[in-house]
């Protein structure tokens, strides 16, 4: 195999890799983003980036390059869409690197990125060459990808997986793609953070409220086991994956990988049992990266 690299461009950190024929990462260089200086600005970081990486490989960069993005490319108008870096939506994002760095590039979502990475390199790894997964992006957004067959799939409009824009409580909270009571307005981090705030009036992390012994953090954290078992149970009944992998912040809660959980997905999943494995990642911030490197190996 050619040595592969990779992207991950994210809101504050933009991260290159260079792997191996053994998928080993050979180099690995971050550099912020600084989206508030805006696209063009942005566009010019990754050349950088790109050029840093080349001087520490000592070789010239391959003929294609991965790219992870937050958001997704419209499959109409080629343009990114979606992105909560807000400077890339509705920009042609693919062209106009190509012409940059003059080689073809290949742009992904960062939970198809992810997805990729732990099915190849980890928590998956060790599933057949026909296995299905589903990795979950559960942060400060709700997002998934699906990998069947060892390859990503994106769907006839390219929004494959997207589970976090289903309505998950009717007539809920606004969320910021024009619906309510979206899955993401319910067990993302900032959601169940709102939650906790609502029922005390005071501000605390994610981390320290699935940590506390208060009435209001057991009873965030039951609200985040019952809406993510219910949520989850209806991307496992159309997809029936052979394992679902949760990245994101709100991944590290151990209480997701609870007994509680698979009793609530299970009640919901139209079969007598739920045998499905749900898994936390091994490759930790490093999945993005890994993912759009990835992206070239086919």
């Amino acid at each position: 195999m050619k040595r592969l690299w990779g992207i991950d461009l994210g809101g504050t950190k933009i991260e290159g890799v260079v792997l191996d024929e053994a998928l080993r990462p050979l180099v690995r260089i971050r550099l912020a983003t600084e989206a508030c200086n805006g696209y063009r600005h942005v566009l010019q970081r990754i050349v950088e980036l790109i050029d840093r990486m080349a001087l520490q490989a000592g070789t010239s960069p391959p003929s294609t390059i991965g790219i992870g993005t937050p958001g997704s490319i419209d499959v109409r108008t080629g343009v990114i869409k979606n992105s909560n870096t807000l400077c890339l939506n509705g920009k042609p994002f693919r062209s106009d690197i190509e012409a940059l760095l003059e080689r073809q590039v290949l742009v992904d979502n960062d939970a198809n990125c992810f997805a990729l990475a732990e099915y190849r390199m980890g928590s998956g790894k060790m599933l057949s060459d026909s296995a299905t997964v589903f990795g979950i992006i559960l942060g400060t957004g709700v997002g998934g990808g699906i990998v069947c067959g060892g390859r990503l799939h994106h769907g006839a409009q390219g929004i494959a997986g997207e589970w976090g824009h289903n309505e998950l409580i009717p007539g809920g909270e606004p969320c910021y793609c024009g619906r309510r009571g979206c899955v993401e307005t319910v067990i993302s981090g900032p959601a169940l953070e709102r939650y906790y705030s609502n029922l005390t009036g005071q501000e605390k992390a994610l981390a320290a409220i699935a940590s506390g012994d208060d009435d209001a953090s057991r009873r965030t954290i039951a609200r985040l086991q019952e809406y993510f078992g219910k949520a989850l149970a209806g991307v496992i009944n159309v997809l029936d994956p052979d394992m679902v992998i949760i990245g994101g912040g709100v991944g590290n809660i151990d209480a997701l990988y609870s007994q509680s959980v698979r009793y609530r997905i299970a009640s919901h999943v139209f079969n007598g049992s739920f045998d499905t494995p749900v898994v936390r990642p091994r490759l930790g911030d490093s999945a993005g990266v890994f993912g759009a490197a990835l992206l070239t190996a086919y």
